[in-house]
C-alpha cells in the first residue's frame, strides 16, 4: 500500500493510494472458494460446483466486493495513522495508470476544522427577569377565559369584539369578482380575519341594515389580481352577537381540568404552568444571545458535507411537520438549498459546544436529567408516568440528555461573559405586546 496526501483548501484532503493487484486477486480468490461452499445451481449438489463455474458466475461480483473491501481497508489505516478526522464520506475517483500493477486511486473528503472557542469576557448577555404574581395569573385567566368566548343575540349597532354574521358582495368596475361574494359569514369584529376598512365599515350597523362602500386592496394583498385595488362592498347584517366570557366560578374550574371546581386550586395551577412557560421563555432568550456570543468570538470553517446533512435534515423535517399539517407530499415544495443558512448556524454551533463541553467537562450528569425529566412531568395529570415513558427508552432519555447538555453550556457561557439582569414586562415576554 503506498498513500500520497494533498491539501486542497483548508479543509479538503486528497490522499492518493494503491493496492497490489495481488492483493485483490488474492481476497476475490478466497471469496469465491467460501461462495462454492454455499452455493446452489441446477444439476449440482451444494458445494460441489465446480470452482470454475463459480468465478465464471460470481466473478465479477466477487472482484466489485474485493475492490471495495480494500478501498475502505486502506482509507480506514490511512486516516488512523494520520489522525484524520472525517467529516461526511469520501468520494473515491479511480486512476488508470498504464502497466501498472497495482490499483490506484485517490480519496477526496473533508475534516473536522480545529475548534478553539474565543474569549467571551466582553461578550454582554442580559437575563430577563420576571416575577408571576396575581396580576400575571389573572391576564392569564383572561386569555383562557377568552378562548372559550360565547356569543348572544345583541339589539344593537355591531362594535368592537361582536361577531356578525352578513351577507357581502364585492364588485370592481361594476362586475362580481372571485371570492368577493358570501352569504351568512360570520366573523369577530377585531379579531383580524377580515381587512381592517371592512371591519371599519361594517361597525354601526344593526341586523337589517346595509351599507354599500369602497375600498382600496392593500398593495401587498396576497391575491394579485386586487392588490392595490378599489371596489365597491355591498353589506347586509343579519346578526349582531355580543361576546359572553365564562364568569371564574367551579364550572369554568371543572372546564379547565380541576375535578372539584375548586377556584383556588385552579389559580394555584395557573400559577405553576405559568410559571413553568415563564423559565422556558427566559431560558429561549439567554441560550438565544449565548449561541449569537459563542458564534461571535469562535469563527470557523464548517465542512460542506456536514452542511448538506443538516439541510435535507431540515427540509425534511419542515415535510413532515407540513404533512401533519394535512398537505400531500407532492404538494409540498421544500428543498434542502432553502435552509443552508439556518445549517451552517447548526454545524458551527453544534461542533463549538462539543469541544465546550469536552475541554470544560459539561456532560449532563444523571440526577440533572432525572431533574429535567421530573420537571417537564409536572404539567401531565399523572408526572410518574411521564417519568417512566421517557426511561422506558435509551433513545427518550438521551433526548433530556441533550436539553441538560445545551443547558450546562448556556450557564457556562453565561458565568464567563458579563451578564445582566433585566427587568421584562409580561406581555413583552409571552410575545402579547401591541
Amino acid at each position: 500500500m503506498q498513500t500520497n496526501q494533498e491539501t486542497p483548501s483548508a479543509l479538503e484532503r486528497r490522499i492518493d493510494m494503491s493496492v497490489p493487484m495481488a492483493e485483490i486477486d488474492k481476497e476475490v480468490e478466497s471469496r469465491l472458494k467460501r461462495m462454492a461452499r454455499t452455493v446452489k445451481m441446477p444439476g449440482f449438489r451444494p458445494g460441489k460446483v465446480p470452482m470454475k463455474i463459480v468465478a465464471q458466475t460470481y466473478g465479477a461480483q466477487a472482484r466489485s466486493e474485493a475492490i471495495g473491501a480494500a478501498v475502505e481497508k486502506v482509507f480506514g489505516e490511512t486516516v488512523r495513522e494520520q489522525n484524520l478526522r472525517v467529516a461526511g464520506y469520501p468520494r473515491i475517483e479511480p486512476k488508470e495508470v498504464a502497466g501498472s500493477e497495482a490499483l490506484e486511486f485517490s480519496a477526496v473528503f473533508e475534516v473536522y476544522p480545529e475548534v478553539v472557542p474565543g474569549d467571551l469576557s466582553e461578550q454582554q448577555i442580559e437575563r430577563p427577569v420576571l416575577n408571576v404574581g396575581d396580576a400575571e395569573v389573572d391576564k392569564t385567566i383572561d386569555v383562557l377565559r377568552k378562548q372559550r368566548t360565547t356569543f348572544q343575540v345583541a339589539e344593537r349597532a355591531a362594535a368592537e369584539g361582536d361577531r356578525v354574521v352578513i351577507d357581502f358582495a364585492g364588485r370592481k368596475d361594476g362586475e362580481l369578482f372571485d371570492g368577493g361574494q358570501a352569504n351568512d359569514f360570520p366573523f369577530v369584529i377585531g379579531a383580524g380575519s377580515m381587512l381592517k376598512d371592512f371591519e371599519a365599515a361594517v361597525t354601526g350597523l344593526k341586523a337589517g341594515e346595509s351599507k354599500t362602500f369602497d375600498m382600496t386592496f392593500p398593495e401587498d394583498y396576497h391575491a394579485k389580481h386586487l392588490a392595490g385595488q378599489t371596489v365597491q362592498f355591498e353589506v347586509t347584517v343579519k346578526a349582531v352577537e355580543a361576546p359572553v366570557l365564562p364568569e371564574v366560578d367551579a364550572d369554568f374550574a371543572k372546564a379547565l381540568g380541576v375535578a372539584d371546581g375548586d377556584v383556588a386550586k385552579l389559580r394555584e395551577e395557573v400559577k405553576g404552568n405559568l410559571e413553568r412557560e415563564v423559565k422556558r421563555r427566559i431560558q429561549a432568550k439567554v441560550k438565544e444571545q449565548v449561541m449569537d456570543a459563542l458564534l461571535a468570538v469562535t469563527p470557523i470553517e464548517v465542512p460542506k458535507a456536514l452542511v448538506e446533512a443538516e439541510s435535507r435534515q431540515l427540509a425534511d423535517n419542515a415535510r413532515r411537520d407540513l404533512e401533519m399539517r394535512g398537505m400531500k407530499s407532492q404538494d409540498i415544495p421544500v428543498e434542502p438549498a432553502w435552509f443552508a443558512e439556518q445549517a451552517v448556524r447548526r454545524v458551527k454551533l453544534g461542533l463549538i459546544m462539543a469541544e465546550l463541553v469536552k475541554g470544560q467537562e459539561l456532560h449532563a450528569k444523571p440526577e440533572q436529567i432525572r431533574a429535567l425529566v421530573e420537571e417537564m412531568a409536572q404539567s401531565y395529570e399523572d408526572p410518574s408516568e411521564l417519568v417512566r415513558w421517557y426511561y422506558a427508552q435509551p433513545e427518550r432519555l438521551a433526548q433530556a440528555e441533550a436539553v441538560v447538555i445545551e443547558d450546562n453550556v448556556v450557564g457556562w457561557v453565561v458565568d464567563q461573559a458579563k451578564a445582566t439582569d433585566k427587568p421584562v414586562a409580561f406581555d413583552e415576554l409571552m410575545g402579547n405586546a401591541a
